[in-house]
């Protein structure tokens, strides 16, 4: 069936679908697949994720996801504690430390 909805899962009639009902199909189609337990929300993180290991910026991201706030990308999308290749070598060269004269 060809359709000229915006939308990627559009309903028979080419409108959003109801969220419940929604919700529900998932639940339906996942039960008993190693997936039972998916949201559909999870599928903003799942594409915030690939957008970020693409190397996009917070920002591109949170346009992206509709987010007005790129702190809501930040902390509700975007993976901590991965450390970035630019990091190393920035931390690599440290400043010349002088001995302290010996007072004595």
């Amino acid at each position: 069936m060809d359709s000229e909805s915006p939308w990627v899962f559009p309903s028979a009639t080419g409108t959003l679908r109801d969220p419940d009902n929604t919700r529900a199909r998932i639940r339906q189609v996942v039960a008993g697949t190693p997936f039972e337990g998916l949201h559909p929300h999870d599928f903003r993180h799942y594409v915030a994720g690939v957008l970020d290991d693409a190397g996009l910026s917070a920002r591109e991201i949170a346009d992206y996801l509709g987010h007005e706030r790129i702190s809501t990308t930040q902390e509700d999308y975007m993976e901590r504690g991965v450390v970035g290749e630019k990091a190393a070598p920035a931390l690599a060269t440290r400043p010349e430390v002088e001995e302290p004269e010996n007072e004595g």
